[in-house]
């Protein structure tokens, strides 16, 4: 009889982080693969990620729209609501034997909370892990709601036990993003023109020379200072005056904020090295990041693709504090003149050597083999 096993995606970020699982159990013969994909994830404004799943080959089993406009704290708390309601309800119908949550977004914790008080087993990809956001608090809620936990690192293995989990139960089984990066950088060439492919809006600098990639998403903590926050990175990038490839913020609480900001900087400052994507597909986005001279922004793609692919990053401010990070990376605040100064060092410093703090590229086939044979259980108790 064969495993049904429910995998969640809740927004873009969280398909390229469990591409290669998805590619793993498709595969399997004695596996049901059960696709959700919900929030951020089906909205055009943010990629609209549900297109890029399809035209992977993809079979979507459900779609919960479940986001509410406005992108504050009150929105991401009824957001989170209404996925407690949508999915319980396709869980209902589905009845999976598993369900996987993605990493640490507030829309992921939905997903964590329907299956547990439905006594459905449940895997946790990417717990353990420490950072300066709402993230922190819902990333350990989760590890502490799940059966199983599919870690990225050794450091949140051991954080996990600590808070308590079973370690037989706890795999340290490396990032799946860092399995699409070892394709990358097999093949690093940008063998695509990213104005043809994927349009976006602003200049088109030439890119043979060098290019800067920027990711920049509001703090759920600091969330009224987000448009702040975003115009001392755009001042920063107009004085270094290289081509940069800027992507537009994810649907965290402030985002609002940070739009307006790169809205309203554009109607005032001549923007004549700077283009604006949306979205892209994941092995294009990491080709074109590693062949950018420096990442900026808060990402936590700085902290695991790019530390892979040897890319140095400047991160800004507190959204990727305390996590677990290689030598690729400068940690600065939220100051035009420290992002000047701290994006000149990188790019004079060149390439790093790659990382594998975050696994070695064989996450996504240990994640489906465990997916498929571990004994399932939904009950457990504190082990300390």
């Amino acid at each position: 009889m064969k495993r049904k096993i429910a995998v969640v995606i809740t927004a873009r970020p969280s398909y390229s982080r469990v591409k290669t699982v998805l590619t793993a159990l498709k595969n399997e013969p004695n596996v049901e693969l059960q696709l959700i994909v919900a929030a951020s994830a089906l909205l055009d404004r943010y990629g609209n990620a549900v297109e890029r799943i399809e035209a992977d080959g993809f079979q979507v089993t459900a779609r919960v729209f479940n986001v509410l406009e406005g992108e504050n704290l009150t929105a991401a708390a009824k957001t989170t609501g209404i996925g407690i309601l949508e999915l319980s309800t396709v869980f209902d119908n589905l009845k999976p034997d598993i369900v996987v949550s993605i990493a640490d977004r507030f829309e992921t914790i939905a997903t964590a909370i329907s299956a547990s008080y439905m006594n459905i087993p449940l895997a946790h990809i990417q717990g353990g892990e420490v950072t300066g956001n709402i993230d922190e608090k819902v990333r350990h809620a989760i590890t502490k709601l799940a059966d199983y936990h599919f870690v990225a690192s050794e450091g949140a293995k051991e954080r996990v036990i600590k808070l308590g989990e079973n370690p037989d139960f706890v795999f340290n089984t490396g990032c799946p993003s860092i399995d699409l990066a070892v394709e990358v950088l097999a093949n690093p060439e940008l063998d695509f023109d990213p104005y043809q492919k994927y349009g976006g809006v602003g200049a088109k600098p030439d890119l043979s020379n060098g290019y800067l990639v920027v990711m920049q998403h509001p703090v759920t903590t600091e969330y009224k200072e987000s448009r702040r926050h975003v115009e001392q990175t755009l001042l920063a990038i107009q004085k270094i005056n290289k081509p940069t490839l800027w992507f537009w913020p994810n649907i965290d609480a402030g985002a609002d904020g940070t739009s307006t900001g790169i809205r309203a900087f554009r109607e005032h400052h001549a923007l004549e090295q700077v283009h604006f994507f949306k979205d892209m597909d994941g092995t294009d986005f990491l080709r074109l990041l590693s062949n950018a001279k420096v990442l900026v922004g808060n990402s936590s793609v700085g902290i695991r693709e790019a530390a892979f692919l040897g890319v140095p990053v400047v991160n800004i401010g507190t959204r990727q504090n305390r996590r677990d990070r290689a030598e690729n990376v400068i940690d600065i605040s939220y100051d035009e003149t420290e992002i000047v100064s701290a994006i000149q060092n990188q790019m004079a410093k060149g390439t790093r050597i790659s990382s594998h703090l975050y696994g070695s590229g064989n996450a996504g086939t240990q994640i489906a083999d465990l997916l498929r044979s571990v004994d399932l259980q939904f009950h457990k108790t504190i082990t300390y």
